[in-house]
């Protein structure tokens, strides 16, 4: 039996249904479980010393591409509208094979971990040169982070008039097959389970109605989730509306692409109607501040999203296209735009904390996580409150108006990644001597 206990925690933010605020407490662990949480608990095994700290669930990344690590500030692509920045970007991926989505994957699973995620998904949706999501969840593994992966997919290439190069779009009865394999070698359906594997179509504008459809029917009958990008900008809305004749929320709901098991990406353009719709239907989203403000694709509609009932998720996207892959920072962005567009009222601190957490693991299907309760999933992220962005703080439990944006502690079903700011589970100094040797060659190759 491995046990481990926190003790001496300053605050801790439950983000239980109660939303509770404890003080002056232990937590204890068993085998990857939170068995109790109090003050004054006798230590077992492990004792991880929390003086000065406030503990969260450990934040939840619910849209990434992790292979884009290896792209970030790419300059023909810095200031370019999401169309433009694909088409100047894929060329490059079309380079990647296996150990460059390996190294990637790496490089953005630590940094994600260094801001407090326990949990990401990831959105693979090419695979040039015999990369496989396979390479990515190796990765996962070995960082020890928990996954949710997707088999994305891109079908319509430059010559039957999509956005991607022929090279790098496949057979739509490849594809099938692959999300087929993938989910029966690596899907984990139960309780605690350290990968879950999806389906997510790239979007739209990449992928015929038919896999949409077929996707979707495939999902469903392997009892997986879906996920694709959605109503991200304008250029999107109108492809939609000239290619298919309606909306996109409309378009997901006509090809099965609403309900519980689904999460949509962005979703910057939803209009009133759809939020609706996806209300109703428990469809989930994605919602990807840094990366919509970075590509100039506007400001979503959370408040009203949230007010309507829409599950929200925060995701950080793909480093190409926000460049950093920090979920705190992502969730103060979250705030932030809000506020500047709703009033300062608009979104609270602790608000845009609980989708940073409980609500990412909603909309990823995990009630297993998400929260500090007893017979939850022990995935925690300590925080120093005692150091120079906390000096001052009223309110130490306001972590996202006066706090750091890195971790000092990450534990992960009860298992240290992340000790005193520094991860424990790869040597990354040489994954990033790796991960930049790769990146001057992509350079060089241009």
């Amino acid at each position: 039996m491995a046990e481990l206990t926190i003790r001496n925690i300053t605050t801790v933010l439950t983000m239980d249904d109660g939303q509770s605020e404890l003080t002056d407490c232990d937590i204890r662990i068993t085998d990857g479980m939170i068995a109790a949480v109090g003050p004054d608990l006798d230590p077992m095994g492990e004792v991880v010393d929390a003086k000065g700290c406030l503990v969260t669930p450990g934040l939840v990344n619910t849209h990434h591409h992790l292979y884009q690590t290896l792209t970030r500030a790419v300059p023909g692509g810095q200031d370019a509208l999401l169309f433009g920045w694909l088409k100047t970007l894929y060329p490059i991926w079309a380079r990647f094979g296996p150990e460059e989505m390996w190294i990637s994957a790496l490089t953005g699973l630590a940094e994600l971990a260094l801001s407090g995620c326990t949990l990401t998904s990831d959105h693979l949706y090419l695979f040039p040169n015999g990369a496989r999501l396979d390479d990515t969840i190796d990765a996962a593994r070995e960082i020890g982070m928990r996954f949710h992966p997707t088999r994305g997919s891109m079908s319509i290439g430059e010559s039957a008039g999509g956005l991607p190069p022929d090279s790098v779009v496949e057979r739509e009865e490849d594809i099938l097959n692959d999300c087929i394999r993938v989910i029966d070698a690596h899907h984990d359906a139960s309780e605690g389970s350290m990968i879950r594997v999806g389906v997510a179509p790239c979007s739209p504008f990449s992928v015929s109605r038919e896999l949409m459809r077929d996707a979707a029917l495939l999902a469903r009958d392997k009892g997986v989730m879906l996920h694709t990008h959605l109503a991200e900008n304008d250029e999107d809305i109108a492809y939609s509306e000239e290619m298919f004749g309606c909306r996109p929320g409309q378009y997901a709901e006509d090809l099965g692409w609403t309900g519980g098991d689904v999460w949509h990406a962005h979703c910057v353009k939803l209009d009133a109607a759809e939020i609706g719709l996806f209300a109703r239907s428990g469809t989930g989203v994605a919602h990807c501040p840094c990366s919509n403000c970075r590509l100039g694709s506007g400001i979503a509609p959370v408040r009203a999203m949230r007010d309507a009932g829409v599950r929200v998720g925060l995701g950080v996207d793909g480093s190409a296209s926000n460049d950093t892959g920090n979920l705190m920072a992502e969730a103060r962005q979250a705030m932030l735009l809000q506020r500047v567009t709703r009033g300062a009222d608009a979104m609270s601190a602790r608000e845009a904390l609980w989708i940073a957490t409980r609500g990412g693991a909603e909309v990823l299907g995990r009630d297993d996580c998400g929260q500090i309760a007893v017979g939850r999933r022990a995935d925690l992220a300590l925080w120093d409150v005692g150091g120079i962005e906390a000096a001052g703080s009223w309110d130490p439990a306001a972590l996202l108006l006066a706090g750091p944006m890195t971790a000092r502690h990450l534990l992960v079903e009860g298992r240290q990644v992340v000790r005193d700011g520094q991860m424990v589970t790869v040597d990354l100094p040489r994954v990033i001597e790796r991960q930049n040797a790769l990146a001057r060659k992509l350079a060089e190759a241009l």
